[in-house]
């Protein structure tokens, strides 16, 4: 079973798995689609309410008109019935069955209906007070559904309340009705569709920046091209300046890594040619020839193994120390060795700077450690805020440097006073650890004591 899972778990460490959340074009199109449909079926419940309105109260107009022509003509018969002095144009009134009635009812009277009603009446008696005219619908025939208009009247000549209807079958405004919603669904679901077209086409388009950027590393991984060169939109090129930097910083470091290989394997070639050329010629001497050049290496790997955890550290985003612990850290450690040495340290206690924790630890514990073993008994430590950085100045009594040899102490092993121990790499590790950060270091002379001044900028991180 595990020849057998080998191979893909080989594909997998190749490769390398990515988590998904599912696919961002669907994604916005699903939105944009959701959106629409609520957008649109909302409009068009709107639009139908309004439109259907519209279309019925044209409908009822066209039937009050006919109701005011009949109540405008009406009058009082002989026997107190209505009679009226001018006949309804509309011949479908004379037609039974027509689908168009009138009829004028009164209490306690007969009611006079159309001729178009033949034997049937229309519904009287209900308990409202039709002052104004009043519209409804009714299914008071069973094989006709009617849209009705009536109003109650009192004739001059008469104490009897009439109620006059109009009423016309619904068949006519219910198709109206019917060929309006069945156009506004085929319009609406036709914009619908051309809206998600159009949302799919915006998505396509508008993620397409990203497929360059894919097929950019797709070709920078092929080997032909060390960098996104092409033009991005400017919501994507943020993204594509920070990838270009990152793939730089990956090559500096790189670059770095094998810079500081082939270092290191230079300065080992030396001790080790001297130790085999001893052995092999049979020295006296070999034991101390052994131990001085391994010295020799040791003091090689340590400036390099402390460069290459500042190189690897440096990558971190997130790299940030708080000054004043360090230096209080760093200040009593100091303190325990050098018993006669007084170390003042003055500042704001609230800076940070964009570095490892333990990379400030090792520089300023360098730069102090020199300041109390080469002084004459006084060190003084200012820190402070500068234009974004954070300024230390190592001040201390003793002899200083000479301007001469300022320079070349921060060459690798090398010591002004070989009468202390040491190795002679604290000032050229400092120095490189510093520069890998974006920091400078310079040295000069102490104003207020008079011995050697280190200024050490660092990037501030607040």
């Amino acid at each position: 079973m595990t020849s057998d899972a080998a191979p893909d778990d080989t594909v997998t460490l190749a490769r390398g798995y990515v988590r998904t959340t599912g696919s961002l074009s669907r994604r916005m199109i699903l939105i944009a689609a959701a959106w629409i449909a609520l957008l649109l079926s909302g409009g068009g419940f709107a639009l139908d309410r309004v439109l259907t309105a519209a279309i019925t109260r044209n409908f009822d107009d066209q039937l009050e008109y006919v109701l005011t022509a009949l109540i405008t003509t009406a009058e009082i018969g002989p026997e107190g019935e209505v009679i009226f002095n001018r006949e309804p144009a509309d011949q479908r009134f004379l037609e039974p069955y027509s689908g168009l009635y009138w009829q004028v009812s009164g209490t306690r009277r007969e009611p006079f209906p159309s001729r178009s009603l033949w034997d049937r009446t229309l519904r009287y008696g209900a308990p409202h007070d039709d002052r104004a005219v009043h519209a409804y619908d009714s299914a008071q025939f069973a094989d006709e559904k009617l849209r009705v208009v009536e109003r109650d009247v009192t004739l001059p000549g008469s104490r009897v309340r009439w109620r006059f209807q109009v009423a016309q079958n619904r068949a006519g405004l219910d198709e109206q009705i019917k060929v309006l919603r069945r156009t506004l669904v085929r319009s609406f679901l036709l914009l619908g569709l051309g809206l998600i077209v159009m949302a799919g086409l915006q998505t396509f388009y508008g993620l397409w920046p990203l497929r360059r950027v894919r097929e950019e590393i797709a070709r920078m991984r092929a080997g032909k091209s060390r960098q996104v060169e092409e033009a991005m939109p400017v919501e994507v090129a943020p993204l594509v300046e920070e990838l270009n930097g990152l793939i730089a910083h990956n090559e500096r470091q790189a670059e770095e890594a094998r810079r500081h290989a082939g270092n290191l394997a230079h300065a080992l070639k030396t001790p080790l040619t001297v130790i085999m050329n001893a052995a092999t010629a049979g020295s006296d001497d070999l034991a101390e020839t052994v131990v001085r050049e391994a010295r020799t290496m040791r003091r090689q790997v340590d400036h390099h193994l402390a460069r290459a955890r500042a190189v690897g550290r440096r990558g971190s985003a997130h790299s940030r120390a708080d000054v004043w612990p360090s230096l209080e850290s760093v200040e009593r450690a100091v303190a325990r060795l050098y018993r006669h040495v007084r170390i003042d340290v003055t500042g704001p206690r609230d800076l940070q700077v964009h570095v490892e924790r333990q990379d400030l630890d090792e520089m300023l514990g360098n730069l102090i450690e020199n300041a109390a073993k080469y002084g004459g008994g006084s060190v003084f430590v200012t820190v402070s805020a500068q234009a974004g950085f954070v300024e230390f100045l190592i001040e201390d009594d003793g002899m200083g440097i000479p301007g001469e040899e300022r320079t070349r102490i921060f060459d690798r092993g090398v010591r002004l006073d070989t009468g202390k121990p040491g190795t002679g790499l604290g000032m050229g590790i400092t120095r490189d650890v510093a520069e890998i950060y974006g920091g400078t270091i310079a040295l000069e002379e102490s104003e207020d004591l008079g011995g050697l001044l280190v200024r050490l900028r660092l990037p501030a991180a607040n």
